[in-house]
């Protein structure tokens, strides 16, 4: 059985890769930035499926949090073995030319800085060289990090560019000590994300125009966590794997 930490794992992917990890009879830590109810919907979801779980309020953007959430996770359910990075933010579409200081930061602070204190409590805490148990680590990127999200979202576009960097180099860094890092690129995706930007219909309005002619949904890209958190992905280090229908 595995213990898994999920950041923003109250709603959309988060909550679809919970659901899983519970089907599977594996442990959740369910990390989630404000909304308590959403994050006890899905723990309760999980435990009904049949797996244990706890949530666990933090800021990923906070350092004092992000080490509290690892401690707490950690105490209540056990050694770590599974990390997925997932919380992250987008604001209202607009060119970069309209950015405010302000919302870059703030963008930048959850979806970079946020990643990267995450991914060293991992390099702290999962090494067998550290006394860990080894494990898996998925970073929840985008293909935004190579389409650029033109007049929309580049600055989350380029937040995401710096989480596939992240997985390369720190599959490099931990391979031989027990520890697989990988990322999840999701494409167009049926989740709250949108309505938070302002366009709560733009997964459909876009999804239209992919090859497969839809958005994907939260459980398809869960899927993929799932797989690389798994021991069936036992030989995957480094990858970053689309899952975007064909866009």
């Amino acid at each position: 059985m595995k213990t898994v930490l999920i950041t923003g794992g109250s709603r959309g992917i988060g909550r679809e890769t919970a659901l899983l990890c519970g089907k599977r009879g594996w442990s959740v830590a369910i990390n989630y930035a404000g909304n308590t109810d959403a994050a006890e919907d899905t723990a309760e979801a999980v435990r009904r499926v049949g797996g244990k779980a706890v949530t666990i309020r933090g800021d990923v953007a906070v350092e004092a949090d992000v080490i509290a959430m690892f401690d707490k996770a950690a105490k209540e359910l056990g050694p770590l073995t599974g990390v997925v990075v997932n919380a992250g933010i987008v604001a209202p579409s607009q060119p970069l030319a309209e950015m405010s200081l302000e919302r870059l930061e703030r963008i930048f602070d959850v979806n970079v800085l946020g990643a990267y204190l995450c991914a060293r409590e991992c390099a702290r805490r999962l090494p067998l060289d550290r006394g860990g148990q080894g494990g898996a680590v998925v970073l929840v990127s985008s293909v935004a990090s190579r389409l650029g999200s033109p007049f929309e979202y580049v600055d989350y576009a380029g937040s995401k560019g710096a989480i596939d960097t992240l997985t390369i180099g720190l599959a490099k860094e931990l391979a031989r000590q027990g520890v697989r890092v990988n990322a999840v690129r999701p494409g167009l995706t049926e989740t709250e994300i949108h309505a938070s930007g302002g366009e709560p219909d733009r997964a459909w309005r876009l999804g239209a125009t992919t090859p497969m002619g839809r958005p994907g949904r939260a459980e398809e890209i869960a899927e993929a966590i799932l797989w690389l958190l798994s021991d069936e992905a036992s030989y995957a280090a480094g990858a970053i794997l689309d899952v975007s229908g064909g866009r």
